[in-house]
């Protein structure tokens, strides 16, 4: 069974074109909100214009990649359609990175420039030797402690010194690649999917069509989760940007101040991950109606317990939306229409113009009837080109025009479909994506550890945490606070594992396979 969405009309655009055409729709619209800081759609127009020119002076041409490490704020927004304006691509990082991630990234993309946290200099600095990188554009937020070394410019500075304005570059959004969005496996290291202009653009118009309600001008967005997830590159800012309304930007989620933002801004729409949700809910005094403006919520990035997506019902009156997808995808395929329509514990419905069917696990070309587990398939506009410079894994993932997704499904006989399991031993934890193999690695790299695994495991708040099943070389002894130090040396926060068990050995099959499943279902000690 092969399910389609509805059919509407995508028009061929570059991104740079939905903030044009905002721009020139609403000039006077708030376009982002950011403390007591705000950009009217006019003036975030001509400050992407600058940037452009900026970039261009700076010698980055079309196809050139470009890094962005920042947190949640107008400079992101600005950067993002600035470097994809003039053609080049956009890298999406993660400002906590930690400076073996981020020579994992500058060397993989061959990025020759970075607009970044002046926070973050320090580990740029330490790589940039081992790089491609030759501009460091610094974010400062007022005054900065940090001093700034050769080929490093402050951001406020630079955008002022450019007197002129660039026009976008003329190229084809389906061909051309405008976003590197790295996600990883379990057999690698991250892989950048390489997203089209015409991608992310679909993308955006898909989504919006999603909205139950007709978005007017009164309508505001607010953007808690990180501009560098897909999710909210395209459901918080993108689709904003395409409606020309406001984007509160939070550049740190803290429950109890982002409550009272909401209560003071009023924004309708919230697209989070199911731990925002339930740690908003926890922080509302009890008969407040501080979330009352609320009117479409979205839940992506783990799969939403019915507990959560009902306690934050009741506290804030709203109706969470569950819906699905993936980096390779833009990342949404799949959204619960409405109120009315929506069926708790599915992702909903394909989004327009996307098709889904479930295929066999052992082979990719026969689709299951409804109800059969397989594995799900997508295939619309809004799929990635491919990965970069890794041509084996893009024919692995795109088969036929297909991405599969690694995602083990099913489908009832309205649509609907349900993720059952994962087909890739990938661990889901607040939202972010974890890949055992990236954490092994580190692991591995201890003079005290012999054998190590990670998996996965249930989780009341994140969904899942990561849990690491260390095997001490003979002599050795060493605690998980220890291990946990460790990793917090080489790996983003939201990788570290949050439990750590030591055993003497790992169950392994016949042929020396770590038995992951066996590690998941015996409880910790």
């Amino acid at each position: 069974m092969i399910v389609t969405g509805d059919q509407i009309e995508i028009p061929s655009m570059r991104i740079y074109d939905m903030l044009s055409e905002s721009a020139t729709r609403r000039p006077t619209q708030r376009a982002t909100i950011f403390g007591n800081h705000v950009l009217t759609y006019e003036q975030l127009l001509v400050a992407v214009r600058r940037a452009m020119a900026g970039l261009k002076a700076l010698g980055v041409q079309q196809g050139d990649r470009v890094g962005i490490l920042l947190p949640n704020c107008p400079q992101y927004v600005i950067a993002y359609y600035a470097i994809t304006g003039i053609g080049a691509i956009v890298v999406q990082m993660n400002p906590l990175s930690p400076p073996p991630e981020l020579e994992y990234l500058f060397q993989d993309s061959g990025a020759t420039a970075v607009i970044a946290l002046d926070k973050t200099l320090p580990g740029v600095r330490s790589v940039q030797s081992a790089t491609s990188l030759t501009n460091v554009i610094a974010v400062r937020f007022g005054q900065s402690e940090a001093s700034l070394a050769a080929g490093e410019q402050w951001f406020d500075e630079w955008l002022a010194s450019s007197s002129s304005e660039a026009d976008p570059a003329s190229f084809d959004p389906d061909e051309t690649i405008a976003i590197l969005q790295y996600t990883g496996g379990t057999t690698g290291r991250p892989k950048g999917a390489m997203l089209t202009h015409q991608n992310v653009v679909a993308n955006a118009i898909q989504a919006d069509s999603m909205i139950p309600h007709q978005v007017t001008e009164s309508d505001m967005s607010v953007c808690a989760l990180p501009l560098f997830h897909v999710y909210a590159m395209t459901v918080a800012m993108n689709v904003s940007i395409y409606n020309a309304i406001p984007i509160l930007l939070v550049p740190r989620f803290q429950p109890k101040e982002l409550a009272e933002l909401i209560q003071r801004h009023r924004p309708s729409f919230f697209p989070a991950v199911p731990t925002m949700y339930l740690a908003l809910a926890q922080a509302i005094p009890e008969g407040s109606d501080a979330l009352s403006s609320l009117t479409v919520c979205n839940s992506g990035g783990a799969p939403m317990p019915l507990q959560v997506m009902q306690t934050f019902e009741a506290v804030s009156g709203a109706t969470v939306l569950e819906g699905y997808g993936l980096s390779e995808a833009s990342p949404l395929t799949h959204v619960n229409p409405s109120a009315e329509r929506r069926k708790l514990g599915s992702i909903g419905l394909p989004t327009p113009n996307t098709e889904v069917r479930i295929v066999s696990l052992e082979d990719p070309s026969v689709t299951l009837p409804v109800g059969e587990e397989g594995e799900l398939a997508i295939r619309g506009p809004q799929v990635m080109k491919g990965y970069w410079k890794r041509p084996k894994e893009t024919a692995e993932t795109l088969v036929d025009g297909w991405l599969l997704t690694g995602d083990v499904a099913k489908m009832d006989e309205e649509g609907y479909t349900y993720i059952v399991d994962r087909k890739k031993d990938m661990i889901i934890a607040s939202g972010y994506n974890v890949y055992p193999r990236e954490v092994e690695e580190v692991l591995y790299q201890h003079p005290d550890i012999l054998e190590a695994a990670v998996v996965g495991v249930p989780d009341s708040y994140r969904g899942e945490t990561v849990k690491a099943v260390v095997v001490c070389k003979p002599g050795r002894e060493l605690t998980a606070e220890a291990v946990e130090s460790w990793c917090r040396k080489h790996l983003s926060a939201y990788k570290v594992p949050k439990l750590v068990e030591f055993r003497t050995e790992l169950v392994k099959s016949a042929v020396g396979k770590v038995l992951r499943r066996s590690l998941r279902e015996q409880p910790t000690r």
